[in-house]
């Protein structure tokens, strides 16, 4: 991973790490469920962000370098590891 990419995704991770601190709390306080989903959502959107951003930076660095190998076993597993992440992401 990019030093770049890497110091991103580590201080969104700790955001959304606080955010779920602040959802547990929100929890034992007996705050009111709608606000309690509303944060949920906000954690989800958030990794999904970071997802995002892992996956381009996967597919940029090692599926970009599998291409340009010209190793086909190579392409072929990427392009497998990375249909089946998609797919997982859909669920």
């Amino acid at each position: 991973m990019r030093k770049d990419i890497k110091a991103s995704c580590q201080k969104r991770l700790s955001r959304i790490e606080g955010q779920v601190r602040g959802l547990s709390k929100m929890v034992e306080e007996d705050r009111y469920c709608i606000d309690i989903v509303t944060q949920i959502s906000a954690v989800r959107a958030a990794l999904r962000r970071v997802e995002e951003e892992v996956l381009r930076d996967h597919v940029s660095h090692c599926v970009e370098h599998a291409i340009t190998s010209g190793n086909k076993a190579d392409q072929r597993e990427k392009i497998a590891e990375l249909m089946e992440v998609i797919s997982r992401s859909d669920r």
